[in-house]
């Protein structure tokens, strides 16, 4: 019998959202956490034991944070990999490993190394920017994606006709290109693995974008979709992480096409807003699977308990400044609804400052009550002068 030694020492490079609910589910477990942000008591900081308040980039201090745990990870994909992988070759525990964190980290090298290993992707190809001054050689419309740096929509333009580049929208950025996929909806599955090999999957979920910005607005779990596909997205979520050879958890994000197809959007090597709902609806909640995984604990149910509805909180047009919730007693009045407020000092438009879970035995009614629920409860501050 393998014996388990309570406050083993989990670093956290990246102090918001995600390590924060990270952050949580280790303490409950009895880890020792350490956070590495460059924000002064971060929403991880606030309840960590310790807070490393640098940037990401800063070799000394990350060699400081890895090398008093025993396993650090990250919330965060932006940091300073070469460093990562010296302190792996010296002896250190990181995972995912700083190995794959460079292949996702670079969107075309991904989208290869998936393509490679059989893994259903979009159409595409390296462009330079010399090419978009022969738009005969272009099949509009196209898809332009920045290779590096793009998150939450940004990085990403849709470019339908020869208009569009005399509108000067193209990316001034070190890019690729994509066909552009007709999508019937956009899904995500959840995977998990541990260090000795071992999968779970989450069920398949759907996910609905606000296109003022393109960022995840809803999350509905289980997926409006037939049992087939399901089956399908699961089989391809899990391969794209074994070619990885990924230990952690895994957001993988695809379409489905009109035409039926399963293709692989891309991956976040971390926990994801589209398994947010897994902490009211699951057995086993994506956080604590994560610490599950890098700590090589067996990995727990992924089994849905109840039909759920996740409801990103984003900062309202118009207001920055210290947040203020708006309409959270109407929401918590309402059975199935729980808030997380993520703890950011300061709201601005469209940052994510919490999400509402909705439960309901009903899926659709657990839709009615989110969009409800989104009409009033609000994320304000002082008014924009």
């Amino acid at each position: 019998m393998n014996n388990f030694i309570p406050f083993t020492k989990i670093g956290i490079i990246g102090g918001g959202q995600l390590g924060k609910m990270i952050t949580q589910k280790a303490k409950k477990m009895g880890f020792w956490v350490t956070v590495l942000d460059p924000t002064k008591n971060s929403p991880a900081g606030q309840i960590a034991d310790n807070q490393i308040a640098v940037n990401f980039y800063d070799k000394n201090k990350l060699k400081e944070l890895v090398e008093q745990c025993d396993v650090t990870t990250y919330d965060i994909e932006h940091i300073n990999t070469g460093a990562l992988k010296k302190l792996v070759h010296n002896g250190n525990t990181i995972y995912p490993s700083p190995d794959l964190l460079e292949i996702i980290q670079d969107k075309l090298q991904q989208k290869n190394v998936l393509s490679q290993n059989g893994i259903p992707v979009p159409k595409y190809k390296k462009i330079k920017k010399s090419d978009f001054q022969n738009p005969e050689k272009l099949h509009f419309p196209i898809v332009q994606k920045a290779r590096k740096g793009g998150y939450d929509g940004k990085g990403v333009v849709v470019i339908r006709n020869k208009n569009d580049l005399k509108l000067k929208n193209i990316l001034q950025v070190d890019s690729f290109i994509e066909e552009f996929v007709d999508i019937k909806k956009e899904l995500a599955v959840m995977v998990a693995r541990n260090q000795n090999g071992e999968v779970r999957t989450y069920p398949v979920v759907e996910m609905l974008f606000d296109k003022r910005i393109n960022v995840c607005d809803m999350v509905i779990a289980p997926a409006r979709i037939e049992n087939q596909l399901q089956e399908k997205a699961k089989k391809v979520a899990v391969k794209s992480i074994e070619c990885l050879d990924g230990v952690g958890i895994f957001g993988v994000e695809m379409f489905l096409s009109k035409d039926k197809k399963i293709l692989v959007n891309e991956i976040a090597p971390r926990p994801h807003n589209s398994g947010h709902y897994t902490i009211e609806a699951c057995v086993t909640c994506q956080f604590e699977q994560h610490i599950r995984a890098i700590t090589n604990l067996p990995p727990g149910s992924t089994d849905l308990i109840i039909p759920a509805v996740m409801l990103n909180l984003l900062g309202e047009e118009g207001y920055e400044g210290s947040p203020v919730v708006e309409g959270l007693q109407e929401a918590l009045a309402i059975d199935g609804v729980s808030f997380h407020f993520y703890g950011k000092k300061k709201t601005y438009p469209f940052r994510k400052m919490g999400h509402v879970t909705i439960v309901n035995k009903n899926l659709e009614k657990a839709i009615e009550i989110a969009k409800k629920v989104k009409t009033f409860l609000k994320i304000k501050g002082e008014l924009k002068k």
